[in-house]
């Protein structure tokens, strides 16, 4: 399943099985003005890698495969320490350093709600690395962003 991101115009998909079809480290699939859903694959042994959105709240949610969600104050106090699984949900509060790493034997499978919109529209990143080296990720201009937005965090 092909999923097209038309920008904030109204949008329709099986968002489970575009989920689990999916095989990039990250496809934006819709991007409103407020806010925009990313399919994400994560390789065994991998993760999304350690950061911090400073004004953007998000919301995870494993539709196959299995995680360990780290969530803290700090890069080095993940306090919040959880395994998940399909159908579990993450819930990252703006500002929280967090990482989600797969520990199973198959692609974790999950998708991402950002609030505010985070990527440009329509970007694939096919791995992790191509995500870190791309200097063309920004969100679109008519999304609605904090007023003085900080830079995001990686460890």
């Amino acid at each position: 399943m092909i999923v097209e991101d038309i920008g904030p115009a109204p949008q329709s998909f099986d968002l489970e099985q575009a989920t689990r079809e999916n095989q990039d480290y990250r496809a934006v699939a819709w991007s409103g003005r407020y806010l925009q859903v990313t399919l994400m694959s994560i390789p065994a042994g991998e993760d999304i890698g350690l950061e911090m959105h400073p004004d953007t709240d998000q919301f995870l949610r494993l539709d196959a495969g299995r995680g360990r969600a780290q969530i803290g104050t700090a890069k080095d106090d993940l306090a919040f320490d959880r395994e998940v699984s399909d159908g579990w949900c993450v819930l990252i509060p703006a500002g929280m350093w967090h990482n989600v790493t797969n520990i199973g034997d198959e692609p974790m499978q999950l998708y991402a709600v950002y609030a505010p919109a985070h990527h440009k529209p329509g970007k694939i990143h096919r791995t992790a690395s191509d995500a870190a080296a791309d200097v063309d990720d920004e969100p679109a201009e008519w999304s609605v962003q904090p007023g003085k937005a900080r830079e995001d965090q990686h460890a």
